[in-house]
């Protein structure tokens, strides 16, 4: 036996062993593939757990459910089910050939070839195999070697690659900029001659992308390579050598202050700041998303940082204070306090209902975020000194 998996939290999961049997592990039927046996490899924790099998899906599905494990057809026309474990889904898919692809969708056959069905995935790094009882390790296309080059490499010819699916220049730059070294010159050649090609993208699809790369690792070099070489020039123009630059300032603010790297911030340093509300519809983010995006760059106004929390929310001060320049360290994991008062307490003071409440309890806030968001005791005496000014 060659390389073998090494030990992980994951492989001790004893339902996810009761599937690997069920499904024919133990007689080769099954393998583990994909991201988990490449982040285990690299001694990273896996997120999701992919099978891959010889058996057709109905064949998985009938086994899944004589054995009492629920099967969810996720994906027939793909091959694949998702098997519903106690510890987490796991996906089953048999093993694939290309029928078709036109660069965003592919039709596909079922094969018995485990080398035909490594061959059609993006990269090589991505295209290892492990067997889920033994944690015996397969590779066709040179993975181990890249992984341990830390070096992110298409299978086959990078065009043939791109053109089956075109997401895939993305995925190339963003693989890089998680596990990367030195950048594969064919495959960054590559990239640079189709990228016009993410045009027929769906903008959801590349606004993923784009928002996964923005965390990696390597996100700021990387992205400097992509402006450099044009790579967003076709889908998002507005990305260019100053936004880079923010970026990096960006992202220098968020380690000196010990704030995690965040895909919407790190896009609202990334494009200019009268085009946020473009990019954000263009990518079709959400309306959450997009509203965020917007106001990150307004400023950080004069109340100071807890008052700005308590205005816009924790995760939006946070924003706007580090593409400022500021330190949001004084508001990281605060939660704002809620005004000790309400509008019925200024009524009760003398006011009468309508405008005039509404008017006093607003300066009563004004009031109490200036003065550090005091008790009760002290807002009920900055009432009544709010109440005794207006009905002067």
């Amino acid at each position: 036996m060659g390389v073998v998996l090494p030990a992980a939290p994951w492989r001790t999961r004893a339902d996810l062993r009761e599937l690997a049997e069920v499904l024919g592990a133990g007689t080769g039927e099954t393998r583990l593939v994909g991201g988990a046996v490449r982040d285990t490899l690299l001694g990273e924790p896996a997120a999701d757990i992919d099978l891959a099998t010889l058996l057709l899906p109905d064949e998985v599905i009938a086994r899944l459910k004589a054995a009492g494990l629920r099967a969810v057809p996720t994906g027939l026309a793909h091959g694949t089910v998702t098997a519903v474990l106690a510890s987490g889904p796991v996906e089953v898919t048999t093993l694939r050939h290309d029928l078709r692809t036109d660069g965003r969708h592919a039709v596909v056959g079922f094969t018995g070839e485990w080398q035909e069905d490594a061959a059609r995935r993006d990269f090589t790094i991505n295209a290892l195999y492990a067997d889920p009882l033994t944690g015996e390790v397969f590779d066709w296309f040179g993975g181990l070697d890249d992984l341990a080059a830390r070096r992110v490499r298409f299978i086959g010819d990078p065009l043939s690659r791109i053109a089956e699916d075109h997401l895939r220049i993305l995925r190339f730059f963003r693989f890089h900029a998680r596990f990367g070294d030195a950048i594969d010159p064919q495959g960054l050649a590559a990239c640079v001659s189709r990228a016009n090609d993410l045009m027929a993208l769906s903008r959801e699809r590349i606004a993923a992308e784009l928002l996964k790369l923005l965390v990696a690792a390597s996100a700021v070099p990387v992205m400097a390579l992509m402006v450099e070489h044009g790579i967003w020039r076709p889908v998002l123009p507005e990305i260019d050598p100053a936004g880079t630059a923010r970026l990096a300032t960006l992202a220098d603010r968020e380690s000196e202050a010990g704030i995690a790297p965040d895909p919407i911030r790190r896009l609202a340093a990334l494009v200019p700041a009268d085009a946020a509300e473009t990019v954000g519809a263009r990518l079709k983010l959400s309306n959450a998303d997009r509203k965020r995006l917007s106001a990150a760059t307004l400023g950080p106004g004069g109340e100071g940082a807890p008052g700005l929390a308590y205005r816009v929310g924790v995760e939006g001060a946070i924003d706007r204070l580090l593409l400022a320049g500021q330190d949001p360290r004084t508001i990281a994991g605060w939660l704002p306090p809620r005004l000790p008062i309400a509008g019925g307490a200024l009524v009760a003071r003398g006011l009468g209902k309508g405008p005039a409440v509404a008017a006093a309890l607003k300066a009563v806030e004004a009031r109490w975020i200036a003065e550090g968001f005091p008790d009760a005791a002290r807002t009920a005496i900055i009432a009544d000194e709010v109440v005794a000014q207006a009905l002067a």
